[in-house]
């Protein structure tokens, strides 16, 4: 089983846009352009109808990206129960990373052997109410650590500020134990709470419609990437 990368000191931080957001019409070419205008990943917001009440894309999504010609890291957040089968489909399509939730499998240990079986990295996912103790178990066979700073299952919400306490603590366990593994913020990330976030402690950023919403691309990642180092 491959393990997560060695601890460093810092992070570059990433920021990765979700296609939630984009015009779907022409999806290719949005990521494309996203990419191009210096974001580091591309995320996808998987939902089943089932474990969350919205329903958004599957494996062939992915797959007609990859070829499109994407070739950056896929960050893909699976809110689907449950999640073992779908895992193999996502990462047969080319995704990187596979985050899901404690509750949505029978085993959490058993679902991350799986990805890492595959040669993904394997990341879990804490919704707003969930404790950071679920990480502990497997804290150490965690590649990413998904804070959810809304209520999973739709885009757009608005910023919870709580949830930058969830960050604070699942960086100082992270601290604690050496872990090399990101810790990544999704729900309403914008330019505004970007910079509270990576102060909090997070090195990997998800914005939906605050970057595909806007005219221009690169100002607008640009304007994230001041907000980080300001």
């Amino acid at each position: 089983m491959t393990g997560p990368a060695p601890a460093t000191a810092t992070k570059p931080h990433w920021i990765s846009p979700s296609i939630l957001a984009a015009d779907f019409a022409r999806l290719g070419e949005e990521v494309t352009d996203v990419l191009d205008a210096g974001a580091d990943t591309v995320h996808f917001d998987v939902m089943d109808n089932h474990y969350v009440p919205n329903l958004s894309v599957g494996a062939s999504v992915l797959r007609a990206l990859r070829q499109y010609g994407v070739t950056a890291p896929v960050d893909v957040h699976l809110m689907v129960r449950p999640v073992d089968r779908i895992i193999g489909d996502f990462i047969d399509a080319g995704a990187d990373y596979i985050t899901f939730h404690p509750d949505a499998t029978e085993s959490v240990r058993d679902s991350i052997q799986r990805i890492h079986e595959s040669g993904a990295k394997a990341g879990l996912a804490l919704s707003p109410g969930v404790p950071v103790s679920e990480l502990q178990p497997v804290l150490d066979d965690l590649d990413l650590v998904l804070v959810m700073s809304v209520v999973p299952g739709f885009g757009g919400q608005s910023f919870m500020p709580e949830s930058l306490d969830t960050v604070r603590a699942v960086r100082r366990r992270l601290d604690e134990t050496g872990s090399g593994a990101r810790l990544e913020i999704d729900g309403g990330i914008n330019v505004d709470n970007v910079g509270p976030a990576a102060q909090a402690g997070a090195d990997m950023f998800v914005a939906g419609t605050a970057i595909f919403g806007t005219d221009d691309y690169a100002k607008t990642i640009q304007s994230f990437r001041s907000a980080l180092v300001g």
